[in-house]
């Protein structure tokens, strides 16, 4: 059992019963850094509602969910934190009674400001910030800010049947775990064998390592004129830019698309695609307009099964990742679907000399 220290830095009996899972897994050194983090998370739909509970229930020191927008009539159908009858009420208030009540040792509040209208030194007060249902404009503006004060930035969205996610850690240090490599003694055995390294999956040690990440505006603006660039274009996911033309309509427009203005969203995302496509130096027939418009069709399957398996999937990976960067442990690859075409796993492009798999397209 582990004993309730006075001072600040250790952790209570009842919060090792709490997290002794977790403790066992990763340590106890490791769960005092998750505990200790302040996370900023916004947007209170059904992907914020998944991102919370995972937060919460690892036992984070504080999450504050900031949302501005009323909860909707589908609202409730799609983010459990929120309590039937709650339409018209704050997103983020109608979420917190079930989010205190999930695990009661973590600080959640809520506010109800415009992301738009936080000034710089707000997002200071966190250790890492992840935003959902945000503008491109929005995304670039905070990643900039959490970037110059050294905050963990992820943000991650669904649209439909589509979805992504996003890391930017800075310079990022963090501990691996590889297996020790054995030489072979010389004459214990004969051939080209002898003088090969052999893996010993009975030791380990840890390997410090470090990783640098780029922009999202950087991510998002690659110049696919230079030869590099066109090469990683024939293994670059088509989702890549099909995200572009989703987050330019839902700034240029302030919504996302709808299936009540399906005629109008599908014309306005075909001329969102050739001007985006246009604009990166890209040939717009890489979207064809089936795909382009197939966005709008998913928002008519919005309620069903399918795009909740979405949420769970995207919403588990952005905490997964969260708890490895506080925890110092692992590096930033998510996943690799150059070689596997199964959902979840397409990586969009970076910039040179970044980190890989920093664009997570599902």
């Amino acid at each position: 059992m582990v004993e309730k220290e006075e001072a600040g830095g250790g952790i209570s009996e009842e919060e090792a019963a709490q997290y002794d899972r977790q403790i066992r897994l990763w340590g106890l050194e490791a769960q005092k850094r998750l505990r200790a983090s302040r996370v900023l998370l916004v947007g209170m739909k059904g992907l914020g509602a998944e991102i919370a509970k995972n937060l919460i229930l690892a036992g984070v020191k504080g999450l504050t969910m900031l949302d501005h927008e009323q909860v909707s009539p589908e609202d409730p159908g799609a983010q459990f934190l929120i309590r039937t009858g709650s339409v018209g009420r704050n997103r983020a208030e109608a979420s917190l009674e079930r989010a205190q009540n999930l695990n009661p040792m973590v600080d959640v509040k809520v506010d109800t400001e415009n992301i738009e209208n936080k000034p710089e030194a707000f997002f200071t007060q966190f250790d890492a910030v992840c935003l959902t249902c945000c503008s491109r404009d929005v995304i670039v503006k905070v990643d900039q800010i959490c970037h110059k004060n050294s905050i963990k930035f992820f943000t991650g969205d669904v649209f439909g049947y589509h979805g992504y996610t996003f890391a930017n850690l800075g310079e990022h240090e963090f501990v691996e775990e590889k297996t020790k490599v054995a030489k072979v003694s010389q004459g214990v055995e004969d051939g080209p064998d002898t003088k090969r390294a052999k893996l010993d999956s009975s030791e380990t040690t840890m390997v410090k390592k470090k990783a640098a990440f780029c922009s999202v505006k950087e991510a998002l603006e690659v110049d696919w004129s230079s030869d590099k660039a066109k090469a990683a274009l024939k293994r670059t996911a088509s989702d890549y830019f099909l995200l572009q033309v989703l987050l330019k309509f839902r700034t240029d427009k302030g919504r996302d698309p709808s299936s009540d203005t399906f005629g109008e969203d599908s014309e306005l995302l075909l001329q969102i695609r050739n001007d985006v496509l246009d604009s990166l130096g890209v040939n717009p027939d890489l979207l064809p307009e089936d795909f382009v418009r197939a966005p709008v069709q998913c928002w008519l399957e919005a309620v069903r099964a399918p795009v909740f398996v979405l949420l769970l999937i995207l919403a588990g990976k952005l905490a997964v990742f969260h708890h490895k960067v506080l925890l110092l442990r692992d590096g930033p690859r998510v996943c690799s679907g150059r070689r596997d075409p199964g959902p979840g796993n397409c990586e969009g492009p970076v910039s040179e000399g970044s980190s890989s798999q920093q664009l997570l397209l599902f």
